[in-house]
């Protein structure tokens, strides 16, 4: 094969980076090249494959569907050379490379951030991109290397490693409390209202709550007049007062310890939901992801029960 044609890791290094940051300057710039280079590795990879990988315009970069799906499969065997290649050095070891994870904004700001410090002073190396949304990305067309997520999983191609599950609670604002009181049980509920929570346009909201004494689980509908669809509105909605919300109690601790929001039918705890680390199925998973995955996995811990 002609030199001149051969694919090479740096090829691939320089697509990925250009997808991931959006732009030929700063992928130059995180790899330490010259822009030319950067500029030259895309274009042959493009005259190789016989097709165009990405869109460019003044302002942004953005990868063709070709592009994507390249882009995917190059982050993969990416990572397995870089798996191969630090296989026989110890797992304590600093991290180099960059990994790209995503999880639920709460969470994220206020168990993981906190913690980040230590981890990253641990492996100065290493590049980290946390992103916090509360929508089911696509962890192997954008190229995610774990994501974590808090509910049941649907059926998915990829490894589902369990945590343990969020305890959750049903809490309100004491104005909202002082205007509709306080319910005890679900048959309380009939002049209630819950802050609606979907990620999906028309999805129902149901309070969902257990029987003490048989364990069997059940629900009630109720009416509300706001729907939102993330995290943060969703805790701003209940200490605003619009109507009851069910939230992890990892998450809305202080706020009960503080008064600013107060747990209703606490014997009729809505169950548990499991907490799962997702990443893509491979021979070799990077020394960084797992590292990662157990470092989050401590975290976590003391929040969550077995």
């Amino acid at each position: 094969m002609n030199e001149q044609s051969e694919l090479r890791p740096e090829h691939l290094r320089a697509l990925v980076r250009v997808v991931e940051l959006g732009s030929f300057t700063q992928a130059a710039a995180a790899l330490g090249w010259p822009k030319t280079r950067v500029s030259e590795a895309v274009r042959h990879l493009e005259a190789r494959l016989g097709t165009r990988l990405l869109h460019r315009t003044t302002r942004r970069v953005q990868p063709t569907p070709d592009g994507q799906a390249f882009y995917a499969q190059a982050r993969d065997l990416l990572d397995e050379w870089d798996a191969m290649s630090t296989q026989f050095q110890p797992l304590d070891g600093g991290l180099t490379g960059r990994l790209k994870v995503d999880m639920p904004l709460i969470t994220a700001r206020r168990l993981v951030i906190p913690r980040l410090p230590e981890f990253l002073a641990a492996h100065p190396g290493l590049e980290l991109q946390l992103d916090s949304t509360d929508r089911r990305v696509d962890l192997v067309r954008e190229g995610y290397d774990c994501v974590l997520r808090i509910g049941a999983l649907g059926d998915s191609s990829l490894v589902a490693r369990p945590l343990g599950l969020y305890p959750v609670a049903t809490v309100a604002s004491p104005a909202y409390l002082a205007r509709h009181g306080t319910p005890t049980h679900p048959g309380e509920l009939a002049d209630h209202r819950l802050v609606h929570y979907a990620t999906v346009p028309g999805m129902p909201s149901t309070l969902e709550w257990t029987d003490p004494d048989t364990g069997a689980p059940g629900h009630t509908d109720l009416p509300g007049t706001l729907t939102v669809n993330n995290a943060e509105a969703y805790q701003a909605a209940v200490r605003a007062g619009l109507g009851l919300a069910q939230l992890p109690l990892a998450g809305v601790r202080s706020a009960l310890q503080d008064g600013e929001l107060v747990e209703v039918m606490p014997r009729w705890r809505p169950p548990p939901m499991p907490v799962h680390l997702l990443y893509p199925h491979r021979r070799h998973l990077p020394r960084r992801v797992q590292v990662f995955m157990r470092w989050l996995e401590e975290v976590l811990g003391p929040t969550l029960v077995r």
